[in-house]
């Protein structure tokens, strides 16, 4: 594996508070627990470590305490960063809200994740044999929108990953439009493949406990999930993303990319918590196990 995984997404930092209820207009409630965590692109980028990549962060990132967390944990899973702090303002941070039925609602706080200037992701080159990874959220920062439009095209022949992600309807259609002809992979779930409806070329459609459906030039292959009992799915798209890249990186075809995803995504539900990815041995062992 000579290439790494460019990621040019926004890692943030997840306040994550389990609550009986949501509280009322005006109320409040105790929480039973609370957590800070890094989240956002982190989980793609540390399942991607996880399974041996070089994985760069080209996202922007703030001083302070909350930017610090996200520095500490990307360093612990390996990930090198291409840029310094932004000086202005520290990381976002996101609030999670987790009722007892599991039901999450979150509230963003935006900060210098979504500061990647035109000036900051020039100074990042990456090569042919590089898998440059664009999330859809990047499309609802202004700021983060102008800098990719002008840089993508301009790429020297890396592969481009593209996961449009849930808020997919938000971003506008001009936009989605210009993003899809410029890329040489979509990785989606099911709800997202139907809003964009027509795929391009290549496409991993995500279908949880199933497994996911493989487009490649006109050829569509299921490839079936791991069963596994599941106690927690956040996560496992992101899972999934980064151990696609991951493979594609070691020069493996898509297909068996996405049966190694499948496995790392089965064994990140059955673990709490959003970055669950599992290491490259766990997942030798499953796929050898169902072969």
């Amino acid at each position: 594996m000579t290439g790494r995984l460019v990621h040019t997404g926004q890692v943030v930092v997840d306040l994550v508070m389990t609550v009986p209820a949501l509280p009322p207009l005006g109320g409040d409630v105790l929480a039973s627990s609370t957590n800070l965590l890094p989240g956002g692109g982190f989980n793609v980028m540390a399942a991607a470590a996880r399974s041996g990549a070089r994985v760069l962060y080209a996202g922007s990132h703030g001083i302070g305490g909350f930017g610090d967390l996200a520095r500490s944990a990307l360093a612990a899973e390996g990930v090198e960063l291409a840029h310094e702090p932004v000086s202005e303002m520290d990381t976002g941070v996101v609030v999670v809200l987790v009722d007892a039925t599991g039901e999450r609602t979150f509230a963003t706080g935006t900060g210098a994740e979504g500061r990647l200037s035109a000036e900051l992701l020039d100074r990042v080159t990456p090569k042919n044999d590089d898998v440059v990874y664009v999330s859809g959220y990047s499309w609802l920062h202004e700021i983060n929108r102008a800098a990719l439009i002008e840089w993508l095209p301009r790429l020297p022949g890396s592969k481009i990953l593209f996961d449009p992600g849930p808020l997919i309807t938000d971003i506008h259609p001009g936009d989605l439009h210009a993003i899809l002809s410029t890329i040489d992979i979509l990785s989606c779930n099911a709800r997202e493949a139907e809003v964009l409806g027509e795929l391009p070329p290549v496409a991993i459609v995500r279908e949880g406990a199933k497994g996911c459906r493989v487009h490649e030039n006109g050829r569509i292959t299921d490839v079936p999930g791991f069963p596994v009992d599941a106690v927690d799915t956040t996560g496992a798209g992101d899972t999934h993303c980064g151990v696609l890249a991951a493979e594609l990186l070691r020069g493996s075809s898509v297909l068996d990319a996405a049966v190694r995803a499948n496995a790392a995504a089965a064994l990140s539900v059955t673990r709490r918590g959003p970055a669950t990815s599992p290491g490259r041995k766990e997942i030798d062992q499953l796929v050898e196990a169902m072969s």
